[in-house]
C-alpha cells in the first residue's frame, strides 16, 4: 500500500470542511497544477446511510461529486500554495457531463482521480472520476473557485 502524501491531519489543514462533511480520507498522489488521487473509505457508519437507503444503503451521487470537489479543492489549494482560512473559501460552482455508472456501497474504497483541465480568471476546471476496484463509478467535469470572504 502506498504511503499517503497527505493524511487526515493534512487534509483538515487544507480543507475548510469538518465532520460529518469531510469526504476525503487520504491523498495518495498530488502533482500541483496537474492531478490528485485521493481516497474515501465508504463505511456503514456514514451519517447518510440510515436514510439512503435503510435496506439497501447507497452513497448519494451528490456526495460522490462533493468528494471529487473536495479532492479538487485540495489540489487547487496546494497548487496555489494557499490554505483555507476565515478569509478564503473554495466554492463548487459548476458541474457538466455528470454520469453515474454503478452504486457505491458500504465497504467500497472510493478513489478520487481529479485532473486540472484549465484555470481561467480564477475558475478551475477539472476532469474528475471516481473509481471502485479500478472501475469507474462516476465521472464529471467540475468547476470550482476560491473567493475571499
Amino acid at each position: 500500500m502506498n504511503t499517503p502524501v497527505m493524511d487526515i491531519k493534512g487534509i483538515l489543514e487544507n480543507l475548510p470542511h469538518r465532520y460529518p462533511f469531510v469526504l476525503v480520507d487520504r491523498v495518495l498522489e498530488l502533482e500541483p497544477n496537474v492531478r490528485i488521487l485521493a481516497q474515501k473509505n465508504v463505511t456503514y457508519n456514514e451519517p447518510f446511510f440510515p436514510g439512503h437507503f435503510p435496506i439497501h444503503p447507497v452513497m448519494p451521487g451528490v456526495l460522490i461529486m462533493e468528494a471529487l470537489a473536495q479532492a479538487a479543492g485540495l489540489l487547487s489549494f496546494k497548487s496555489m500554495e494557499a490554505a483555507p482560512d476565515k478569509n478564503l473559501v473554495y466554492y463548487f460552482v459548476g458541474i457538466d457531463n455528470c454520469r453515474f455508472k454503478r452504486p457505491v456501497v458500504p465497504g467500497d474504497v472510493l478513489m478520487l482521480d481529479v485532473q486540472v483541465e484549465r484555470v481561467s480568471r480564477g475558475i478551475w476546471k477539472y476532469a474528475a472520476k471516481a473509481l471502485v476496484d479500478g472501475n469507474v463509478v462516476a465521472l464529471a467535469d467540475l468547476m470550482c473557485t476560491a473567493r475571499e470572504v
